[in-house]
């Protein structure tokens, strides 16, 4: 069983974890009304997704 000899230090913890930081969502335009939304989700302003008026948006 492998055990540390050695305290990580959190420098060097932290540099490991660099990469896992949360990144901020990319916003798409919506193919039909050109307004902001997230990739690969129904538009919540027309209620389209792929071309398609999937649901009715609640006014």
């Amino acid at each position: 069983m492998a055990v540390p000899k050695k305290r990580v230090t959190s420098a060097r913890r932290d540099k490991r974890r660099s990469h896992l930081a949360i990144k901020p969502v990319n916003p798409v335009l919506c193919s039909h009304c050109k307004q902001p939304k997230v990739a690969h989700r129904v538009c919540g302003n027309c209620g389209h997704y792929a071309g398609m008026e999937v649901s009715t948006p609640e006014e």
